[in-house]
């Protein structure tokens, strides 16, 4: 698959690659550079993109070459869905300046395409009033049900009960019993905070409470934006109220932090820098990253998550993260393949890394293990980030017919000799 991008901090040439128009509300960004250079660069204006990933240390032409999800897809879509303009250099050599009005066909392939169609030189990104603080909120919850169910209901921005919308970013992380309190507590907010990682009984109520769940517990993530143009306090102290009380998630197992817009946003990174000190960044992640129909997604969680997980534990370190999506904030026209039977689909990202001897050949066992439970149950699964041996599984698992033909339509128009991104045996040879 294409690079998601580099890792580090910005270069010399990086305000020359950044510019942002307040009156026209967008930041021109080059390809290459890094998310997190991004936004600093639109909160200088006291402006802000509106969707993300979760790791801001990758570049803009990488994401947007897949999808670039993270908790606030559910309501601006993808990143490839917040994009108004890209510089792309084909297959063809040709420099085109494509949009939603011009070289449209161009514009829906690159976004999601993979690298095959052309290098993103540009991307024309829309900004928003951004916010000053984050209110995260962690709670824990026993059953896949209630913590589903509560997710969809935070993310149903049209229905309007209780809970429609009133979180900004929602997730969610499967946890078993074993590495809830060393994975997190490092993340434990202040004492000032409502927490349940800290105290010296919190190792007994985890215990309870995971022996409760059936070794399996489930923690909603999400965070409200407030300050700047996002609101008061007072406005978000009412949002938390009406969270806290609504949610069915396990009582006295919640944990509240008020922590800067930025801090939130590029949090993964603390945690990466502690890997590195430990010596434990830098080695295999062999990841599987799944979109699912919502009908199934309590089906996967009864069959992987309670049962692949839970005989395959070989102490890997990495979260499993587990959250929906709805499927109108993302363009069918675009390369990206994703579930569009339901109206709202779930991500299922296992993202364990192989730290130790063996690890590495164990965890892809059990990424092709967890492959042949959704295809023997019947779970029509689509592979995110995904990768395949050759060009067959390509067009049969991934893809599809439909799908597949425009691909190859597309592959035919804008790099026909197939020398873009070869490595991922999409099309190793011109095409005819």
């Amino acid at each position: 698959m294409p690079s998601l991008g580099r890792l580090g901090g910005g270069s010399s040439s990086t305000a020359s690659r950044l510019s942002v128009s307040v009156e026209g509300q967008y930041i021109d960004a080059g390809g290459e550079q890094l998310w997190v250079d991004v936004l600093r660069a639109a909160l200088a204006h006291g402006l802000t993109p509106r969707s993300w990933t979760d790791y801001l240390h990758l570049t803009v032409g990488g994401t947007l070459s897949n999808a670039g999800i993270s908790g606030q897809a559910f309501r601006y879509g993808p990143q490839i869905s917040n994009v108004q303009e890209l510089d792309v250099i084909t297959g063809l050599g040709e420099m085109v300046t494509c949009s939603k009005k011009k070289d449209a066909d161009l514009f829906d392939a690159v976004l999601g395409g993979l690298g095959q169609f052309g290098v993103i030189t540009r991307a024309r990104i829309p900004l928003v009033p951004a916010p000053t603080w984050a209110r995260w909120v962690r709670l824990l919850y026993t059953g896949a049900a209630a913590l589903t169910g509560d997710q969809e209901r935070l993310i149903d921005v049209e229905r309007g009960d209780a809970l429609s919308g009133l979180m900004d970013y929602v997730e969610g992380t499967v946890v078993a019993d074993e590495g809830l309190i060393g994975s997190w507590r490092s993340q434990s907010p202040s004492s000032s905070s409502s927490s349940f990682f800290s105290g010296p009984d919190a190792a007994a109520r985890f215990a309870k409470l995971a022996e409760e769940a059936g070794g399996v517990l489930y923690c909603l993530e999400g965070a409200l934006y407030y300050g700047g143009a996002a609101g008061g306090e007072r406005d978000v102290d009412k949002r938390l109220e009406t969270l806290l009380r609504e949610l069915r998630y396990a009582r006295g197992f919640a944990s509240v932090q008020d922590v800067s817009y930025v801090e939130f946003l590029d949090r993964v990174h603390g945690g990466e820098l502690k890997l590195r000190a430990a010596g434990q960044w830098d080695v295999p992640h062999p990841w599987l990253n799944l979109f699912l129909p919502r009908s199934r997604v309590l089906d996967f969680a009864a069959g992987v998550f309670h049962g692949i997980l839970r005989r395959g534990t070989t102490g890997a370190m990495g979260p499993v993260l587990v959250y929906p999506m709805n499927r109108n904030r993302w363009d069918g026209g675009m390369s990206a393949v994703f579930p569009e039977e339901e109206e709202v689909f779930y991500t299922v990202g296992i993202l364990r890394s192989a730290v130790s001897e063996g690890d590495l050949g164990r965890l892809e066992e059990q990424n092709d293990e967890i492959l042949r439970f959704c295809e023997e149950a019947g779970i029509a699964c689509v592979q995110y980030l995904s990768y395949y041996a050759d060009q067959a599984g390509w067009e049969k698992k991934h893809f599809g017919p439909a799908k597949w033909a425009r691909f190859v339509e597309r592959k035919r128009e804008y790099d026909p000799k197939a020398i873009l991104s070869r490595g991922q045996r999409i099309f190793t040879s011109p095409l005819a």
